[in-house]
């Protein structure tokens, strides 16, 4: 039922139109706990990640809400979420200006996700594998997590013009819930 992306064991890359670009950082995996970072949400105000524990959450990472693939996945999280908006965290996270993700989310007028920025000192993305080296941006992602905060599904996008496979991260929360009683 889970899945994962997976890089090669020695450089990690993703690529943008074919060409290739360089993930730094520690890569994540599929049961291991998301590692401690917080970061600011809309309002400037530090949110750890650690506090989502508790509840199944659905992370996803877009580089950049301004660019058409970024928010049609954003989109998809809000609009196509099968109801997980009820029960679960959805999160979005980026390297824009806590200021860019507000006009974003205020002009697509999504309410349903909690938006939380990397722009400080990348840490998220230094601390998930998920850090570009040519761009500083993050790699598109989705990741999936149980009530405990550990990886349940991981999809790191290889190409990063395509959306992720947004029904399967929907489908392992479900299924994560499901398995815990808690539809």
């Amino acid at each position: 039922m889970f899945s994962v992306e997976a890089f090669a064991d020695s450089i990690q890359t993703v690529t943008l139109r074919g060409k290739p670009l360089t993930l730094m950082g520690k890569k994540m995996q599929v049961g291991q706990a998301l590692p401690t970072v917080r970061l600011p949400d809309l309002g400037l105000n530090m949110i750890d990640l650690q506090s989502f524990k508790g509840k199944v959450t659905i992370l996803s990472v877009v580089p950049s809400l301004d660019t058409p693939t970024c928010d049609k996945q954003t989109h998809m999280l809000s609009e196509e979420n099968k109801g997980l908006d009820q029960t679960a965290n959805l999160v979005t996270i980026s390297r824009d200006l806590p200021f860019a993700q507000k006009r974003f989310a205020k002009e697509a007028n999504i309410h349903n996700i909690q938006f939380l920025s990397d722009y400080r000192d990348a840490e998220f993305g230094k601390s998930t594998g998920l850090l570009i080296e040519e761009s500083r941006l993050l790699a598109r992602a989705i990741i999936v997590l149980d009530r405990d905060g550990v990886i349940r599904y991981l999809e790191v996008v290889p190409e990063l013009a395509r959306l992720p496979e947004m029904e399967k991260a929907f489908h392992s929360a479900w299924g994560l819930m499901s398995k815990n009683g808690l539809t």
